[in-house]
Order: C-alpha cells, then structure tokens, then sequence
C-alpha cells in the first residue's frame, strides 16, 4: 500500500536492514518490466520496520502499489558495513558458503555450498570434492550446524572442522 515494500529477510535479527538506507537489488530472473526494473540497482530506503515476521520499507521514488509489485522476486542485499558484530561462536552464512569442511580423520568432505534454516538449527550443504573421489559430486552431504557436529569454525583460512563420518 502506498509503495512500501515488504520483505522477507533470511537473518531472525534482521537488523542490517534496518541500519541501512541503501539496499541493493538483483534479479532472481529475468528482469521485470517497468519502471522498478529500469531503476539504478540501489534503492534508497526512507523508512524500515519490523511487520510479524517481516521487514516493510518506504522506498524513495516507489510511490504505488504497482511500482512496488514491479520488485516482487528481486533479491536485497546491503552492504557489509551494516552487518551487526557476530557474537562469538556466531557466524553469518556468507562467510560460510565456500569454506571447506574436513573431520577429524583429516578427510575433505567438500566446501559449503548453502546453508537449510530448519528453525532450531542450521544445516551446512557440503557438495563433495570433485568426481573421482569416493562419492558423486552431485550428492550432497548434510551436516546439522550445531556444537554437537562442528569441532571448530576458522573462517581465516576458510575452514570448517567437523566430527562428521561419511559412512553413517
């Protein structure tokens, strides 16, 4: 209504989105015609709050509910500098999306493709080493991202240590 946009973030604290009064925009497809589709990849935000589980923003130059369906399936990013702090032993997905993973038996299990948010925890995507290794690369390996499994996070050298067994 009266061009506020609503979105749905993927942090449960979503504060960077309140911090910052520029989001970035990408196309999850093929762009969307219009005017939306035609603006700078940045949008201006003049307002932003919390709305139940989501975030609703007044942005600059949206001033209709058509120009605000225009961004519908677009994807918002912001800039790192408006990332709250991570607590200890916090981490934010995009710092482990392409950190290998390796056990305790010194095995590369393969690199963190993706992260599943299941609601009590997440679970880290390992796509395997390339082909030729014991399992296909197109199988997918599954770790709960919880102390239970997860020995330690080096996010310097880009490395997950896990207690994890590929046999069961």
């Amino acid at each position: 209504v009266k061009g506020w946009v609503r979105v749905q973030p993927f942090a449960r604290e979503p504060q960077a989105l309140f911090s910052s009064k520029r989001w970035f925009v990408k196309a999850a497809q093929a762009p969307v015609a219009g005017p939306a589709a035609q603006r700078s990849a940045c949008l201006h935000i003049v307002l932003a709050k919390e709305h139940r589980d989501d975030v609703v923003a007044q942005v600059r130059g949206i001033e209709d509910r058509d120009a605000a369906q225009a961004l519908r399936g677009f994807s918002l990013y912001v800039s790192r500098s408006s990332f709250p702090t991570p607590k200890d032993n916090e981490f934010y997905w995009v710092d482990l999306i392409g950190a290998s993973v390796i056990n305790r038996q010194r095995l590369v299990l393969g690199v963190v493709v993706g992260l599943i948010e299941t609601g009590p925890h997440c679970v880290l995507r390992i796509r395997p080493p390339a082909v030729g290794d014991d399992f296909p690369a197109s199988q997918e390996t599954l770790i709960p991202f919880v102390q239970a499994y997860i020995d330690h996070v080096d996010l310097a050298a880009r490395q997950v240590s896990v207690d994890w067994d590929l046999e069961g």
